[in-house]
């Protein structure tokens, strides 16, 4: 690679960077405005991860993958003192904290989804007009109900209603939104996994152990892991959900470089040990 490209390389990593930051803010700007109608009396503590798991999830994940690109790419090994060694596992260890507590929201707006009953004594959404209720597209999009939009949201007979919110969805659309659910729980629970094995990568590398049965074995299961998490961007995108597919594929694309990073640091500790090897007086 020429000094011009790996220019282009870089400039092109860190703008994926920036873009996956960005989407801190998108996340945090839907959920704010589901929270309205998910948590009437307000957001309280306790709530805060179940209505900004997507938020707190990404924002810790940016973090994590920062942590990662230090270790793999910014700071040689002989730079590594064993106080920087220990904060960038303490702040891995946090980010690593806060994602399981973001899985844990997945998991609860999945089983708050299994909470919804039949609205009884309701056939028409339009007879809901002007009592403050809301129609979900999805789980964190609402529509309030008025004359103009109750005969395009939905032209069924039967309506779910979720708990003990003022929010309705017909039956095909609640399916959709608990099968959306489903994998945002899976999406959320296989990246839990691939961080979990890139942890096991960096200390393998460091160790210069790497190498054999356990790369294999390594390299394997994430291709198995990154299949499943490309199907969830592609089902989002089929879907429509565009801010789900484009923070996924960004996702793949920051990973890449994460396993390009490892290549170039593997390659840089076998030139290191060559080099050693040749030279005069070394044992």
């Amino acid at each position: 690679m020429t000094r011009t490209q790996e220019k282009f390389y870089q400039l092109f990593k860190y703008t994926v960077y920036v873009l996956l930051a960005m989407n801190v803010w998108w996340f945090f700007d839907e959920e704010l405005a589901a929270s309205a109608h998910r948590f009437a009396d307000g957001v309280g503590l306790r709530d805060i991860i179940e209505g900004f798991a997507a938020t707190i999830d990404t924002a810790a994940w940016v973090v994590l993958l920062l942590m990662f690109e230090l270790e793999t790419w910014v700071i040689e090994d002989r730079h590594v003192s064993p106080k920087l060694h220990w904060t960038l596992r303490f702040l891995r260890a946090t980010c690593y904290a806060i994602i399981v507590y973001a899985f844990y929201g997945y998991l609860s707006k999945l089983l708050f989804l299994y909470g919804a009953v039949p609205l009884a004594g309701v056939n028409d959404l339009c007879s809901l007009v002007g009592n403050g209720w809301a129609y979900a597209i999805d789980f964190d999009e609402y529509e309030v109900l008025n004359a103009g939009n109750c005969g395009v949201l939905s032209a069924g007979s039967s309506f779910m209603q979720l708990q003990t919110l003022t929010a309705v969805v017909d039956l095909p659309g609640y399916q959709e939104i608990l099968r959306l659910a489903w994998v945002d729980v899976i999406n959320a629970g296989v990246w839990l996994g691939v961080v979990a094995l890139l942890e096991f990568d960096v200390q393998m590398q460091s160790r210069d152990r790497l190498h054999g049965v356990t790369k294999t074995i390594s390299n394997w299961a994430k291709y198995i892991m990154y299949s499943i998490l490309f199907l969830a961007a592609v089902y989002w995108g089929l879907k429509g959900d565009f801010i789900d597919f484009w923070d996924a594929f960004l996702w793949l694309l920051a990973f890449a470089f994460i396993e390009m990073n490892f290549f170039e640091w593997q390659r840089e500790m076998r030139d290191a040990k060559l080099q050693r090897a040749a030279t005069p007086g070394y044992s």
